[in-house]
């Protein structure tokens, strides 16, 4: 079995079309999923140390109990979380890529976009 990670935005609508695009990128028999109301927000941020550790913490027990060998940070168009524009998610999703390949060297760290159509695409970032 295999296992990659979503740390993806709560919105119900954002879940399978995150978990089908993840299956099929690193060929998943199952994705672990940890939610949050804009994660990449938390995660670039830096400044909610409690909130950061909690999705570390929860990161960890999916590599240590699972063998992860990947990881997805979401964003969406519209969050209800961050209601920055595009532009601006886009920045902060990149800031979290970095801040997930400082963390997890040895594991495949990819940001995933979520547009108005509940479609998702896989970002250039954290290069």
């Amino acid at each position: 079995m295999t296992f990659c990670i979503a740390v993806n935005c709560i919105d119900g609508r954002a879940q399978l079309p995150v978990i089908e695009f993840l299956k099929k990128r690193f060929n998943a028999d199952y994705v672990d999923c940890i939610t949050e109301a804009a994660p990449a927000l938390i995660l670039a941020g830096e400044t909610n140390r409690r909130q950061v550790q909690s999705i570390v913490d929860r990161i960890d027990i999916s590599i240590a109990g699972h063998n992860t060998a990947a990881i997805a940070i979401v964003a969406c168009d519209k969050c209800a979380g961050d209601s920055a524009d595009k532009q601006k998610q886009l920045e902060r999703l990149d800031l979290s890529v970095k801040f997930l390949k400082r963390q997890y060297s040895s594991v495949e760290v990819i940001g995933l976009w979520i547009d108005e159509n509940w479609t998702v695409s896989e970002i250039q970032a954290g290069s």
